[in-house]
């Protein structure tokens, strides 16, 4: 899981500048999802939450005439002509190498953040139930929360211009109710976007599975270097981390001092 970081309150009001614009908080929940989006228009919130509930809507009545879709926990086929979100999850899963359903929430994250920048956002980042699609024209901070382990919400990365488009997904098999065959704190992986992030921190964190902890973590690196587009990741088990590939910089956090939201700077 993540906590993404501010030093304001988490509000819907201006956090900061960019330009000649201001920087707007937003939080919503969509069905079962907490969103949280960040940009520097109105509009552009609004155009991410309507596309955000426009592309659940084309899922569930997808799932509902192929509900295997939902229930698979391999790769699945699906044909070009599906909806455009079925097709995303379809592909990520398959490079990650497990089920449709593991990338769904980064999914309708990228799509979100791919129509606020069509519509002239300069700042576009959304939180989809903890699954980050980000493109900014301003730094993020994000924490990574690894349960009862002591290094938890200390550690997180600081996410630069440059760095972007990208994605951040984090998998738990020891934190929240999501189906994972592993027993990593915390697998964060960083992609090339958020669907393909969501759909390979679920294999990282199946792969953290032997009883020596080293070892378990080596195995989920291992897993996250053979997944084309994934360009790092970092694994927590207990008090051990382990890390590998091109990840953003590396910072120390306090979350006790920290309110849970974006940090931004010009």
């Amino acid at each position: 899981m993540h906590r993404l970081l501010s030093d304001t309150s988490d509000q819907d009001a201006s956090v900061g500048g960019l330009g000649m614009n201001e920087t707007l908080t937003y939080r919503r929940t969509i069905g079962e999802s907490s969103i949280l989006v960040k940009t520097d228009f109105h509009e552009t919130a609004e155009a991410a939450f309507q596309t955000i509930s426009q592309n659940r809507v084309k899922l569930e009545r997808y799932v509902r005439a192929f509900p295997e879709f939902l229930l698979a926990l391999d790769p699945l086929k699906v044909s070009q002509d599906a909806p455009e979100i079925v097709v995303r999850m379809s592909q990520a899963a398959e490079k990650a190498n497990v089920g449709p359903m593991a990338a769904v929430a980064g999914a309708l994250a990228d799509l979100a953040t791919e129509e606020m920048t069509r519509q002239g956002a300069k700042v576009a980042v959304v939180e989809n139930g903890g699954e980050i699609s980000i493109r900014s024209e301003a730094k993020v901070d994000v924490a990574i929360y690894s349960g009862e382990s002591p290094i938890s919400g200390r550690l997180g990365f600081r996410i630069l211009p440059h760095e972007i488009p990208l994605g951040l997904a984090t998998s738990s098999g020891t934190v929240g109710h999501a189906l994972s065959f592993g027993f990593a704190d915390s697998a964060t992986v960083i992609a090339d976007d958020a669907a393909l992030a969501d759909a390979a921190a679920t294999a990282v964190c199946n792969a953290v599975e032997d009883k020596d902890l080293e070892i378990s973590i080596q195995k989920g690196l291992k897993v996250a270097s053979t997944i084309q587009g994934v360009r790092g990741a970092l694994i927590v088990r207990g008090d051990r981390v382990g890390m590998i590939g091109r990840l953003p910089e590396l910072i120390g956090i306090d979350l006790r001092s920290q309110p849970q939201s974006l940090e931004w700077s010009a």
